[in-house]
């Protein structure tokens, strides 16, 4: 039906974007997807509505120009460029999530959520801190105060988290899983807590729903050795559940001698290697291979290592058996023997890694557990955790080198939390690249404290300056959420921003047949073939 007397206000409410983006349509100016290019023409076409000079130049002249839509469409896409290139290419991707810390249990058994805080903040340490910044109590973080009361906490801090990731990763995944267009804060939080639970009580809103509803294809959890791996047996048995999900050998508990329970943990690993004890380096050696071989026939192809920094301490088997005798014997071990015997173990796992054809990543970088009083009341991994600017490049390079002159030097990814290594980790890897894989050893996406805009950002156009770019194997979640896939989302809109940008300066052609296939394999196809996944490649 025609309508009279509308204006440009009423075509942006009917579409439902901003008036910004009609006069962007109106004028063919700008950056606008062709998605909500049509909603905006099907709005004028359905009412009949004739724009005036005020309407075409609204925008052009006036302060709206520069406001932006709230995380529309074309989120972080500022150039048509980089439009295209996340619409056409990057957005119909899958994805790939080769490290996350989701747990295998609540997939094997499909856990359903109670409510949004279930979901959203059981356990993500992201929050907790952003809380604990905004001065809110403990109880209303990791406490006993109610899911529905932690929820209206969190609310009300969003709304302060202005230049925060996590307003972004936020709305991101309010939009993509519950339709919330909004922005969530302390005034509407009643109203987002019923809606988020009312979808969430929706069919295809579990733990396997909401995988399938993120396009996932296969996923890595992060596993140590003494599991038992049932529940991705069980998983892999269940043909009802088409996503892959595969463990991911996560051997720290076996190389941290300074731990005060070593010994009791090196009972587990005797007893779920079936060895009768490890009294000795070649006997923990054994043991390890053993459980290598079990998870290697679970699936497993990737490793995954978290190291204070990559140390390279070297000694002879003779001095390691020594070092490993005093820990069992409750001598003293030095921070010297320490390192000596983390250099050790972390060569001979890099030489069975090259046996079993496994990518080995090594994250790095982190002062864990800092808050003593905090750690001892509620544990690790709860928020306080800080950036290690101890990363010397020299002990890294000499470390891969010692591997690669016996030829014991896997797939690497090198992820490094300090962002002030970006250059040198971009220089070394360049030292050791070979024909065995495209980008044989990787610096890995920009992590944890640096997943943000300018974390990305850096990460990605220094990988590009110094080494190469299209050979990157893409971004990870690293969370413990099953809502954290948007991850992928934020991080392709940015790819593409920077690409879009370089395109448009003239630095690279518009050549949308290379163009595209880049931002396809970094997006997804590059993991494929770097870890040699069990997955069918479309044909590009």
């Amino acid at each position: 039906m025609k309508e009279s007397n509308l204006t440009i206000y009423d075509i942006s409410e009917k579409a439902g974007v901003s008036i910004a983006t009609v006069s962007r349509v109106l004028n063919n100016s700008g950056s606008v997807s062709e998605k909500t290019r049509k909603k905006v023409m099907d709005a004028i076409n359905d009412t009949g509505y004739t724009p005036n000079a005020f309407a075409r130049g609204l925008g052009l002249n006036s302060d709206k120009k520069s406001v932006k839509e709230f995380m529309d469409d074309e989120f972080l896409l500022d150039n048509a460029t980089a439009s295209k290139l996340y619409h056409d290419y990057a957005e119909k991707m899958p994805i790939l999530d080769y490290h996350c810390h989701i747990s295998p249990k609540e997939i094997a058994e499909d856990r359903k959520f109670d409510n949004i805080a279930q979901v959203w903040l059981g356990a993500d340490h992201y929050k907790w801190r952003f809380m604990r910044s905004c001065g809110v109590e403990e109880k209303y973080i990791t406490g006993k105060a109610s899911d529905h009361d932690k929820f209206i906490k969190w609310a009300a801090c969003l709304g302060k988290a202005i230049g925060n990731p996590l307003y972004h990763w936020s709305h991101l995944e309010l939009q993509r899983y519950f339709d919330f267009h909004g922005h969530l804060c302390e005034d509407n939080a009643e109203e987002v807590w019923e809606l988020c639970n009312k979808k969430l009580a929706e069919p295809g809103m579990s733990a396997r729903g909401l995988i399938k509803k993120s396009g996932v294809t296969l996923l890595c959890t992060t596993d140590d050795p003494i599991d038992d791996l049932h529940w991705h047996k069980q998983i892999r048995e269940d043909s009802s559940f088409d996503v892959k999900v595969l463990p991911a050998w996560r051997p720290d508990r076996a190389m941290n001698i300074e731990k005060h329970d070593y010994k009791d943990y090196l009972k587990k690993l005797a007893s779920a290697a079936g060895v009768a004890k490890i009294k000795t380096w070649d006997e923990l050696k054994t043991a390890l291979r053993r459980r290598m071989e079990f998870f290697k026939e679970q699936g497993c192809v990737v490793s995954d290592h978290g190291l204070e920094f990559l140390m390279y301490y070297p000694a002879n088997d003779e001095e390691i058996e020594a070092i490993f005798a005093k820990r069992l014997y409750n001598m003293p071990v030095s921070k010297e023997d320490e390192y000596m015997f983390k250099t050790a173990f972390m060569t001979f796992m890099a030489g069975e890694y090259v046996k079993a054809d496994w990518t080995m990543q090594l994250h790095y970088g982190c002062k864990r557990d800092n808050n003593t009083a905090m750690f001892k009341s509620i544990g690790p991994d709860t928020g306080f955790d800080c950036i290690n600017n101890h990363t010397p490049s020299d002990q890294c390079a000499n470390f891969l080198d010692s591997l690669e002159r016996f030829g014991n030097l896997p797939r690497t990814i090198l992820y490094s939390l300090n962002p002030i290594d970006n250059a040198y980790i971009g220089t070394i890897i360049g030292c050791f690249q070979d024909s065995t894989a495209v980008g044989k050893i990787q610096q890995g996406s920009a992590w944890w404290f640096n997943d943000h805009i300018k974390g990305m950002t850096d990460q990605i156009k220094s990988l590009a300056a110094l080494g190469n770019l299209s050979g990157f194997v893409g971004m990870l979640t690293d969370s413990r959420s099953f809502l954290s896939y948007t991850r992928h989302e934020y991080f392709r809109r940015i790819l593409c921003g920077i690409i879009g940008e370089w395109v448009e300066k003239g630095e690279f052609p518009e050549d949308y047949k290379i163009l595209g296939k880049i931002v396809e394999d970094i997006s997804y196809y590059n993991a494929v073939r770097y870890f040699r996944f069990p997955l069918e490649e479309k044909k590009q």
